[in-house]
C-alpha cells in the first residue's frame, strides 16, 4: 500500500492538459494497487496562510534557537500542520501551467509555506543545507503554451521547470521525473497531451 499526495496547481480543471494528463497518472496509481490511496490537495480550494508577522518572526526563532513567543507559537503550529500534511505521503504528483515563464502564485505560496527549517530542511555552518523529505519520489507534470526544450535560448526562460526540480531537490528528493506538455497553443496540443499520459502511465506503473 502507498499513498500518493497529488498537487493540483491549475484553475482551469476540465480545460486544463496539465490536469487531464496527471489524472492519468492517479488512474493508473489506483487500478495498480486496490489498496493504494490518493489525497488531491486543489490550491484553489484551500486557504493558505500569509506568511508574515508572526510567522516570519517564528521561522527565524526557529532558525537562531530562539525561544517564541505564544502568538509566534500558534502561527508555526499552523506552518507545522501543513508541513506534516505534505511529509506524510509516500509518493507526490504535482501538476502545473506555466504562468509568465514559471508557476502560478497559489503553487509558490504553498511551496513558501511548506519549505522551511526544521521540517523540510535544516542548515548547519559545517555540512551546509540537507533536505529532510528523503526516500520519496515526485512526478511534475507541467504544461506549457510555448517549447522550451528545443534549444539554449527558450530553455533560459523556463523557471517552470527549473524552478521545481530545484526546490524539491534542496528539500530531499532525489528521485525526481519531469512530463512536459508542450506546446499547447499549436496543432499540437492534442499529440503532446497523448505523449504526456502514455509517460506518466508508466512512470506510474514503476512505483
Amino acid at each position: 500500500m502507498s499513498t500518493l499526495l497529488y498537487v493540483e496547481a491549475s484553475p482551469r480543471k476540465d480545460r486544463s492538459a496539465s490536469i487531464e494528463v496527471a489524472q492519468s497518472f492517479v488512474s493508473a496509481f489506483l487500478e495498480k494497487d486496490a489498496s493504494n490511496t490518493v489525497e488531491t490537495l486543489d490550491l484553489w480550494n484551500i486557504v493558505l496562510p500569509q506568511f508574515d508577522g508572526d510567522t516570519i518572526n517564528a521561522k527565524y526563532r526557529v532558525m537562531h534557537g530562539e525561544d517564541p513567543t505564544p502568538d509566534e507559537i500558534s502561527a508555526w503550529d499552523v506552518i507545522t500542520k501543513i508541513t506534516d500534511q505534505f511529509k506524510a505521503a509516500d509518493h507526490y504528483l504535482f501538476s502545473s501551467p506555466m504562468w509568465n515563464f514559471s508557476i502560478p502564485y497559489k503553487l509558490k505560496h504553498y511551496i513558501d509555506v511548506i519549505s522551511q527549517p526544521g521540517l523540510t530542511w535544516s542548515f548547519s555552518p559545517e555540512t551546509g543545507y540537507e533536505g529532510l523529505v528523503t526516500g520519496k519520489s515526485a512526478t511534475l507534470v507541467l504544461a506549457r503554451g510555448g517549447e522550451y526544450s528545443s534549444g539554449p535560448v527558450v530553455a533560459a526562460m523556463d523557471f517552470q521547470r527549473t524552478y521545481l526540480e530545484m526546490i524539491l531537490g534542496f528539500i530531499g528528493f532525489k528521485d525526481i521525473n519531469t512530463v512536459l506538455i508542450e506546446p499547447t497553443l499549436t496543432d499540437a496540443k492534442d499529440d503532446a497531451i497523448a505523449m504526456a499520459k502514455d509517460e506518466v502511465i508508466k512512470l506510474s506503473g514503476q512505483l
